[in-house]
């Protein structure tokens, strides 16, 4: 031993053999103290169980196995079991794919088939804790719907690792699972491991969710909405209709808030608008229909939002989200049904009816559809509007990508590093993206269809099987063989509302706004998507501050209001 160096060379030497010698890890060490205090209040054990095939998706029965050890190893209160897929165990259990994990199957139905890759291993570690301490996270509305149920209920969400909404559907079956253990089972399935599983329930699009293997829901749904339909076995709409049909308004007995301003929408926008506003000394409330995050979420990389040199949209979003709850409440799930605008704007939804001072649109704007046979009636069976959220699904299958603006070159390029063999569809002689994606696609060697329209969308037994192309020059049509088509046209802004309320709109049906965000009725404002203009993330966070800067300097000085004269 050299105290002063002597064998310096020699030591590092061996340092790094030994380093590289050591088997990798799957937690960064930077996350390793995090996430040991996050198990920290841990109360039951949770048993992790492994199912695993020598012969079948080695790599993958490798990961799971080396994620659950390495979690094992941050608290006791975490255990490791292993069991060959041919032992009795995996009969008890009912285990035939491999890799499976089970967790706390003593008191839990809860398993992931396949190793939870991506995303779902953020929910792994949540759904850990929520079984340790015996509470499933849902709300008190979910929880009574929940307690009604008196039949049995197994779950099967298929997901994809890249997909930015497929955790939070896995979230909603796993913590009706934790609520009612004696009647509900879930699993996570993984498209791009159990292959087999997913051609059996002919699982085109992700999140694709079945219950008790008939009834079916696509895409992530609020928690709420989710429970009705796994109660009830019914589409929210078809519940709700029932329960009208029997006299109930869906307005009765519902709370009373008052409020400030009620933003719509949990975009960029929308959550901007809410940290302004309270910043600004006046209460907010975010009210959003669908998801947090909005078309950003479906992002997978950004590279133009200052102050990042890249990163995922949706974890842009829930850093975004984040800051905003800190200042206002945001309520996911909850549309808005009704807009009522007299001495003060009244704002109705499903849970309750808020008396506001001011209302701020920032509701955004949804995929544009091509409008043609077949679009609709291939929806989640290979036709997709989300290329983050299905490419893993057509990984060695041809695909077709309709569109020639930044959006769809951006998604042939994901589709192709996916191992999709792509071609982009544009109407016109040259795509109108920005050069570096043009460059990029032609470097990649993307299959280019130009001058060419899609007419109709042709399948066979719930699968698209190709496109019936028109070619724009000399109107000629041939049918191209495909196994999907991603839609990407552009967007429709979400301009229900304004219609109601009798908003002015612009020619391209987006809503009119003055630079102050101010629309053509008083205390009635909107920002990003839904009012047009350049639809980037740093103009829409930009439109939600101006709005609720406005609404603040309006409320106290009424432009509206006539002054008195003497």
């Amino acid at each position: 031993m050299a105290l002063f160096g002597s064998d310096k060379n020699k030591k590092s030497k061996d340092a790094n053999k030994a380093e590289e010698q050591k088997p990798k890890r799957l937690i960064p060490e930077d996350n390793l103290a995090e996430l040991t205090k996050f198990f920290e209040p841990m109360q039951e054990p949770v048993e992790l169980v492994v199912f695993t095939d020598p012969k079948r998706n080695v790599p993958y029965n490798t990961f799971m196995e080396s994620l659950c050890r390495e979690l094992a190893e941050l608290t006791p209160k975490i255990t490791v079991r292993s069991e060959p897929l041919d032992g009795d165990v995996a009969k008890l259990y009912g285990v035939d794919f491999s890799p499976t994990l089970l967790l706390a199957p003593d008191r839990y139905r809860i398993r992931y088939l396949g190793a939870p890759l991506g995303e779902e291993a953020r929910t792994l570690i949540e759904t850990i804790m929520r079984l340790s301490v015996g509470k499933s996270g849902l709300g008190q509305i979910s929880r009574q719907l929940l307690g009604e149920l008196d039949e049995k209920r197994d779950v099967k969400v298929f997901v994809s690792p890249s997909c930015p909404y497929c955790p939070g559907q896995v979230s909603h079956a796993f913590h009706c699972a934790i609520e009612r253990p004696d009647l509900v089972s879930a699993a996570c399935v993984d498209i791009s491991q159990h292959t087999e599983l997913a051609a059996k329930f002919q699982v085109g699009s992700v999140p694709h969710t079945f219950v008790n293997d008939d009834f079916q829901m696509l895409g992530l749904l609020p928690e709420e909405r989710f429970v009705v339909e796994l109660v009830t076995l019914k589409s929210a709409e078809e519940f709700l209709a029932q329960q009208r049909g029997m006299g109930m308004s869906a307005q009765d007995g519902l709370d009373v808030q008052e409020v400030d301003v009620v933003v719509a929408g949990a975009g960029p926008a929308g959550l901007t608008a809410a940290m302004y506003a309270v910043r600004s000394g006046l209460s907010a409330v975010v009210l959003e229909k669908n998801v947090i995050g909005g078309q950003v979420a479906l992002t997978p990389v950004v590279e133009n939002y200052p102050g990042f040199a890249n990163v995922p949209g949706k974890q842009l979003m829930e850093m975004i989200a984040k800051q905003a709850r800190a200042y206002a409440d945001v309520h996911e799930g909850e549309g808005i049904e009704e807009v009522k605008v007299g001495k003060h704007v009244e704002i109705y939804t499903d849970k309750a009816v808020y008396v506001a001072r001011a209302l701020i649109l920032a509701t955004g704007a949804a995929w544009k559809k091509l409008g043609v046979p077949g679009e609709d009636r291939y929806f989640g069976f290979g036709v997709s509007y989300c290329s983050t959220c299905d490419g893993y699904l057509y990984r060695e299958k041809k695909a077709m990508v309709v569109g020639g603006g930044n959006t769809a070159l951006t998604d042939a390029l994901h589709l192709k590093n996916l191992g999709v063999d792509v071609t982009v569809i544009h109407r016109r002689g040259e795509f109108r993206a920005e050069k570096h994606l043009v460059d990029a696609v032609a470097k990649e060697g993307v299959k280019t269809l130009l001058n060419a329209v899609v007419v109709e969308i042709l399948g066979e037994d719930n699968k698209v099987t190709g496109v019936k192309v028109k070619n724009a020059v000399d109107e000629t049509e041939q049918v191209v063989a495909t196994d999907a088509v991603f839609v990407a046209i552009g967007l429709t802004p979400n301009t229900e509302i304004a219609e109601e309320l009798g908003l002015t709109l612009d020619a391209d049906g987006f809503i009119k706004t003055d630079r102050a965000k101010r629309t053509s009725i008083p205390r009635i404002y909107a920002a990003g998507d839904v009012t047009g203009g350049a639809r980037q993330i740093v103009t829409a966070v930009g439109d939600g501050s101006t709005a609720a800067l406005s609404a603040f300097e309006d409320l106290a000085h009424p432009y509206w209001k006539k002054e008195k004269t003497a």
